[in-house]
């Protein structure tokens, strides 16, 4: 339970749960051969008559959208055995032209999972498959809505955790956390600015020692900062309602994300209201132990085993903790790792979190919108590891090495080898040490510091190439005859 700190100074404790929808990676929609991906294409062009609800239409499982439930399910400690079976959750929306939701209800196909992230356990109650809803378009200041049913029928699946979440922290760790499994295991693309993963909270208020309050529900954020801002927003809002002697009422809420607070959409359904019975259409469906084994020998590495296996190569956790969440750094980084002879893991972390990510992030672009080649990373670093060049070199030639070009082939183009002849260097030494006669003045009367005035101009004159190390022991050497 986290404090609800601020709020009248009454000291409240939130109780929070989020149901996560991602939508799964499959060629066609869950339950029927329609094509999955509609992206860019014109208004309800991706239907056909199980979509738009025509009578007569039935559905067809799609085992791709089984098989990757199973895996996500495994992927989140999961039990995934036995019968799973989907039922009708009856509702009437405009996005539904079925009037009827294909879900499952008392046998999903995952159950009693967990995931450890920061903050602590969180326990999954259960995750399920279903079909996704079209979508709602309001023109501004138009008297009507548009329907888009391309999504219409896309195969989803949902995952409830238990009230076991802390605080607007831990949402977005966890978050974060199913975000790049599903990324690692490539069931879903988890893009909650393209609408393949929604969020919604639950979440009441309590005072410490008396029974949890009433919940409400805030509904589809698509971003973890909104899903942070509205459990900040809501928590502080109930304890404010029952500071002032309100109630709360089990709502279904939206989240404003330009006045950043939430609004009242509709009073929450029961479980009684959806009528939920089983799917006449579709019998139930036994999961084997050999099929599970199938399917987990499919599976890639998930974050915690890459993160697990970057810190036993040296990599700081911090590092780890970035590369095993961003499935595609990770996989790049893994490529430049695997280079024969490899470069030093940490020093690559270094390179790869620091100056290519910025370089990303000055030019807008993401990893895989490059020509950098894994292997032209791992030979940089390798340079700058063997002495060959300096990192001040190295960052001169990235944005060449970004645009595809191989660093060895530049540094000999270029002559950057790192000078260790320690004439050439003597020779840029005694020329600053003549033109700062000041500083030379200042170290040989106890001023150490002063050496770095010399230094830089040294450095500078020797078009970086030099090593600094030894440019440093040089230069001590004549400052003190």
């Amino acid at each position: 339970m986290s404090q609800v700190s601020g709020v009248n100074g009454s000291g409240y404790q939130t109780v929070i749960g989020l149901e996560v929808h991602l939508q799964l990676r499959t060629r066609t929609k869950i339950f029927t051969a329609c094509p999955a991906d509609y992206h860019g294409a014109g208004p309800n062009e991706f239907t056909d008559p199980m979509v738009l609800g025509l009578p007569g239409a039935l559905p067809t499982l799609n085992r791709e959208a089984v098989e990757l439930g199973m895996m996500f399910g495994l992927g989140l400690n999961c039990d995934v055995s036995g019968f799973t079976q989907f039922h009708r959750k009856n509702y009437f929306y405009p996005d539904s032209p079925k009037n009827f939701q294909l879900s499952q209800y008392d046998r999903p196909i995952a159950r009693d999972g967990y995931l450890d992230v920061e903050g602590g356990r969180v326990r999954i109650t259960r995750a399920h498959l279903e079909d996704d809803a079209g979508k709602l378009m309001h023109p501004t200041y138009a008297p009507y809505s548009l329907l888009d049913l391309n999504r219409a029928g896309s195969a989803l699946i949902e995952m409830v955790t238990e009230a076991d979440i802390k605080g607007p922290e831990q949402a977005r760790a966890f978050l974060e956390a199913v975000q790049a499994i599903a990324q690692a295991l490539g069931v879903s693309d988890a893009t909650p600015e393209e609408g393949k993963m929604r969020c919604d909270v639950n979440i009441s208020v309590h005072k410490p020692g008396t029974p949890w309050g009433t919940k409400v529900e805030v509904k589809n954020l698509n971003s973890f900062r909104s899903v942070a801002r509205a459990i900040d927003y809501e928590a502080a809002r109930q304890a404010r309602v029952l500071d002032g002697g309100g109630s709360i009422t089990q709502d279904t809420l939206g989240w404003d994300e330009g006045g950043q607070k939430t609004f009242l959409m509709r009073t929450k359904e029961g479980e009684a209201d959806y009528r939920y019975f089983p799917e006449p259409d579709l019998p139930p469906l036994d999961i084997t132990p050999d099929w599970i084994e199938l399917v987990r020998a499919r599976m890639p590495e998930l974050p915690a085993q890459k993160r697990a296996r970057y810190v036993a190569a040296g990599v700081r956790e911090a590092d780890a903790d970035t590369l095993s969440l961003d499935v595609n750094l990770s996989r790049f980084y893994d490529e430049a790792l695997s280079e024969n002879p490899s470069p030093d893991a940490q020093r690559l972390s270094n390179w790869l979190l620091t100056e290519v990510t910025g370089f990303l992030a000055a030019s807008e672009q993401g990893i895989r919108d490059t020509a950098l080649q894994p292997a032209h990373l791992a030979a940089l670093v390798r340079l700058i590891d063997a002495g060959t060049i300096s990192g001040k070199i190295a960052k001169d030639l990235l944005p060449d090495v970004m645009a595809g070009q191989n660093p060895e082939t530049l540094v000999q183009e270029r002559g950057l080898t790192v000078v260790t002849d320690t004439g050439a260097i003597d020779a840029a030494i005694d020329a600053a040490m003549t033109a700062n006669p000041k500083a030379v003045e200042q170290f040989r009367a106890g001023n150490a510091k002063a050496a770095n005035a010399l230094f830089g101009p040294i450095m500078k004159a020797m078009g970086g190439q030099a090593k600094p190390e030894v440019v440093r022991d040089q230069l001590l050497k004549k400052l003190a005859e």
